[in-house]
């Protein structure tokens, strides 16, 4: 009787591990996506920091071009205003379409192309948008593995016990965004 009333603490101290590791797996891969968005969210206040700077530059050379400027100062404070993943993830994509659009204006300005203040300002935004891909691409990593863990059997029982819903991921919602560039010369 002592035997068996030992096998079945055994039994219950086990599974009550297996529980807990199962719940630790579970937040440590939370907090790493919290982690990775966070990561996404410096890069695009960097980003929203330098579109007033480069606003102001371009409209010195093309001041006629308001709508340009305005959408531009519209979808920055939709950005900055976003809250929640998924709102966030709408928000900036539009940024970055607005932010295409104008440096589709500059093309038509080539003194503004020599503009050193430009330059450096361009050079900016290009390193900025090329961390943001990147940090976006680990956010989509950290948030894929994240899922996959609260879907597989058995972590799927303990994510639905203590409420583990799955993160968002950032994906492409315009469908400009998925076609391919033609280059001409």
């Amino acid at each position: 009787m002592v035997i068996l009333g030992v096998i079945i603490l055994a039994v219950v101290v086990v599974a009550v591990l297996i529980v807990v590791g199962m719940y630790n797996k579970l937040v440590r891969l939370k907090k790493q996506v919290s982690n990775a968005w966070s990561q996404i969210d410096v890069q695009l206040k960097r980003r929203c920091d330098l579109i007033p700077n480069l606003v102001e530059t371009v409209k010195g050379y093309a001041g006629h071009e308001s709508s340009v400027f305005e959408k531009v100062t519209q979808a920055r404070s939709n950005a900055l205003a976003a809250t929640g993943t998924g709102e966030k993830i709408a928000a900036e994509t539009e940024l970055t379409g607005v932010l295409r659009g104008l440096m589709v204006q500059v093309e038509a300005y080539p003194q503004l192309k020599a503009n050193e203040n430009f330059l450096h300002l361009q050079e900016e935004l290009t390193s900025t948008e090329n961390k943001i891909s990147f940090a976006r691409q680990h956010y989509n990593d950290t948030a894929t593995n994240y899922n996959t863990a609260i879907a597989l059997f058995p972590t799927n029982i303990i994510a639905g016990m203590f409420r583990f819903s799955e993160a968002d991921l950032w994906q492409i919602v315009d469908s400009a965004d998925r076609e391919v560039p033609q280059v001409k010369f």
